[in-house]
């Protein structure tokens, strides 16, 4: 019904009005806000980028790449700003007064509002699970790719040119724990590979050494080279077996080194695939790195009705205020995401310590703040 009024002839004068003066600030905020984050982009990676030899199209081209990852964390905001700012300013105009004598309630004047808010809250989804994760991998690999090609120039050895060092990974399942020394994304090898396989109590079985070893995608294993296998008695630890060889193919392990590399990065640093990929894995064993991969995880999620919760905020906080400079509500709106910052922060915290469920504390920021703005509205009526 609210976005039939976008469609329909049931938009009025005063709907233009509202929408024309709101989208235009919306537009300038967005572009400004954009802009300051150009700058923060610029200021973390400009140097080392320069040393890693960006030049030219490479260099505009990994802004264009990370700029839309950006885009869905800075909507919500402008969202905020530009209502604050333009509803503050049709209430020092006495415009809502107006349309209230004239009969016409706060439901129909805000519906062009919340049609726009259902519009942003469609884009949030559609910028969270396609064009966000592509950014944040696209940003990474190019970021990567530089950095092969500034160690190639330096004639560093192969197997060192974009090595991960101390490289763990449990598999529960597979009853595995894997160790490298160092993995190197230029040649897709580890380097100094260590492989236990455990017993159902979590004790050492066998292991397997090796210099080097990768993983052999039309075989779906993982070969050794040059290395030497362990067997240990479970009960006491002592070694019963040791067979050196030169080539070994396990055909038992299909671990992919993709996910074992991801498991070390921050959880802001994944996209919301490979979050789903990292929870997948880490929800077997319960591992107390869950947690915070899986509050970011719906996070993104709950972040898709953030544009509704911005409306549903400022729509009160500016109706209900006094015909002051609308500027105003700019300062206002950094309180009230300063508010959601500890909202933010304190769920987290509580979702480590095991105090809260992961999908709770991801909800508990916009649950805050849909209070605040339910305490609002109930004000205003």
């Amino acid at each position: 019904m609210i976005v039939a009024v976008l469609f329909d002839d049931s938009v009025n004068t005063f709907d233009r009005h509202l929408l024309r003066e709101w989208l235009q600030i919306l537009g300038l905020v967005l572009a400004a806000t954009m802009g300051l984050l150009l700058v923060q982009v610029l200021y973390d990676d400009f140097r080392q980028l320069r040393e890693l030899g960006a030049r030219g199209s490479i260099f505009w081209r990994y802004l264009g790449v990370t700029i839309p990852n950006y885009l869905a964390i800075v909507l919500p905001l402008s969202l905020l700003v530009s209502l604050l700012y333009v509803l503050g300013k049709f209430h020092r105009a006495n415009e809502f007064t107006a349309m209230r004598a004239a009969g016409v309630g706060f439901a129909r004047i805000t519906a062009p509002i919340w049609a726009i808010g259902l519009l942003c809250c469609a884009l949030s989804w559609w910028l969270n699970t396609t064009i966000v994760p592509w950014s944040v991998e696209a940003s990474r690999t190019m970021k990567e790719e530089l950095q092969f090609r500034s160690q190639s120039a330096k004639a560093m050895p192969a197997d060192r040119i974009g090595a991960v060092y101390s490289v763990a990974f449990d598999n529960p399942v597979g009853g595995r724990m894997w160790f490298f020394n160092r993995y190197s994304k230029s040649t897709d090898r580890g380097y100094g590979v260590s492989v236990s396989e455990l017993d159902r109590m979590r004790r050492e079985r066998s292991r397997l050494t090796a210099a080097e070893a990768w993983f052999d995608t039309a075989r779906n294993g993982w070969f050794f080279k040059r290395g030497r296998q362990l067997v240990f008695a479970p009960e006491t630890g002592e070694l019963l077996a040791s067979t050196p060889f030169e080539e070994k193919f396990a055909a038992a392990y299909h671990e992919k080194p993709e996910l074992m590399l991801l498991i070390d990065r921050r959880p802001t640093q994944l996209s919301l695939w490979e979050l789903g990929e990292i929870i997948a894995h880490l929800e077997i064993d319960r591992s107390p790195q869950l947690a915070m991969y899986a509050v970011r995880y719906y996070g993104l999620i709950a972040d898709v009705f953030g544009p509704l919760i911005v409306i549903a905020m400022a729509i009160p906080f500016a109706i209900a205020g006094v015909r002051v400079n609308p500027a105003v509500g700019v300062s206002k709106s950094l309180g009230l995401f300063f508010l959601y910052y500890v909202f933010n922060s304190l769920a987290t915290a509580l979702a480590t310590k095991g105090s809260v469920d992961p999908l709770v504390a991801a909800w508990l920021p916009n649950a805050g703040m849909g209070l605040i703005a339910l305490w609002l509205f109930a004000r205003l009526r």
